[in-house]
């Protein structure tokens, strides 16, 4: 593999986007998405004792590459949902935009999957409900459902169309499902049943 040369005049939050960078790289080209962090320095070509200043311990670094993850869904998403000017077409769109973005980065996506959280109610921070993919997805089913839905109603919603693209994606990659790019956008299409 080519390592990334490091100048260095790097500054601190410089070095920690290419540590960030070459995580992300090495989580796609690694079996199973297990990486470490003395491949990440050994692969940025700094020092063990450079990474854990900025991340402490592995934990912290795969939480800094499932954040971004939800990032660059989000930036999918959006982009998706931009191209329709009905509502409801754009929330299916950045439904569909979640299902493509796992099948084409699934180490990135199974990463993902052990960050995620709907509710407050798990050990670890709401990271869908504080990034912006997340708050796209509420944002969404708050404008499509009525006036009057409790917040009971609209958690339900937003789990129930996490399950759909979810478990979606979880199919395709593992086989039991084609990955037909026209099926996928059609399952989720004809999704909507939480809508009165």
């Amino acid at each position: 593999m080519k390592k990334t040369a490091i100048n260095k005049s790097y500054h601190h939050g410089d070095l920690r986007s290419a540590l960030i960078d070459t995580g992300l790289r090495l989580l796609e080209t690694k079996a199973g998405g297990d990486i470490g962090l003395r491949e990440v320095a050994r692969e940025t070509g700094v020092s063990a004792t450079a990474v854990y200043r900025h991340f402490p311990d592995k934990d912290a670094l795969l939480t800094a590459l499932a954040i971004e993850g939800f990032e660059k869904l989000a930036d999918d998403q959006e982009a998706a949902a931009v191209r329709h000017k009905a509502r409801d077409a754009a929330f299916r769109a950045i439904g569909q935009a979640y299902v493509h973005f796992a099948l084409a980065h699934p180490a990135l996506f199974r990463l993902m999957t052990s960050y995620m959280h709907l509710t407050g109610e798990c050990d670890r921070n709401s990271v869908v409900g504080d990034n912006r993919a997340g708050r796209l997805l509420k944002e969404n089913i708050a404008a499509l459902m009525p006036a009057d839905a409790s917040a009971r109603d609209r958690e339900v919603a937003a789990i129930q169309s996490v399950a759909l693209v979810h478990g979606l994606a979880q199919l395709v990659l593992a086989g039991q499902v084609p990955n037909d790019p026209a099926l996928i956008d059609a399952a989720v299409d004809q999704f909507g049943g939480w809508k009165r």
